[in-house]
């Protein structure tokens, strides 16, 4: 999580209330993305890095359910429901596709602003923190990695670079910001240096070139992605 102003991607179709509360999460400081359907929620929440989401249960296009089950695959980032419907099953639905906490609307601005609060310090203290994406998985406490439960070993570069790609999954990554991410400003290594890393990454996360995770984009770089 950002140690400062951290940033929300709010997913709401209901243009006063989604109007309202961007206000209201930009006057406490945040960083706010609006989103007023499921399908473009869905896109910001994969080609962005936010801090948490607030996410509408009634949406068009894809409802809240469906995203956080999607979103779920491959992300822990905390997610907050909102919806009208207040009976105990609606709330077990929501829970149970994923989202950390559910608020029913009308809603006090004040609660709404508390459980973010609290999702956000329950997210920045978590220990052990996994990151998944397809069959790997990552333990961040342990430094483990696995495919499909097979533990593979890493050099202390490969982990960084995979851990790189891990929480960044979807995106076109360009060669200077891996190089920086992963080697530091300055660090003076060639291309080359990368190119020898990712292939031997790909050696040993993917079997035979099968599925082909980390990508080539051309002109560009690389991007951790499910197989076409």
């Amino acid at each position: 999580m950002a140690e400062s102003q951290p940033k929300i991607l709010l997913i709401e179709d209901e243009v006063q209330i989604r109007r309202f509360v961007e206000l209201e999460l930009k006057c406490e400081g945040y960083d706010v993305q609006s989103a007023e359907n499921g399908m473009e929620g869905l896109s910001f929440a994969r080609e962005q890095v936010f801090d948490l989401i607030i996410l509408d249960r009634m949406l068009p296009g894809m409802d809240g359910l469906e995203i956080c089950r999607r979103l779920r695959k491959d992300s822990q980032i905390p997610i907050i429901m909102l919806t009208a419907r207040a009976e105990v099953k609606e709330r077990v639905e929501g829970l149970d596709s994923g989202a950390n906490d559910y608020l029913t609307k009308p809603f006090h601005l004040e609660e709404l602003l508390a459980r973010i609060r609290l999702q956000l310090r329950l997210s920045q203290n978590k220990p052990g923190e996994e990151l998944r994406f397809e069959t790997l998985r990552m333990s961040l406490l342990s430094r483990e990695v696995f495919v499909a439960d097979q533990s593979l070993h890493l050099s202390p570069r490969e982990f960084e670079l995979l851990q790189y790609f891990l929480q960044n999954p979807r995106k076109a990554l360009s060669r200077s910001q891996i190089l920086s991410a992963v080697w530091g400003w300055g660090n003076g290594v060639q291309d080359s240096v990368l190119d020898v890393y990712i292939h031997a990454l790909r050696e040993k996360i993917e079997q035979n070139g099968q599925p082909r995770l980390i990508q080539t984009v051309r002109s560009i770089g690389y991007m951790l992605k499910e197989s076409p």
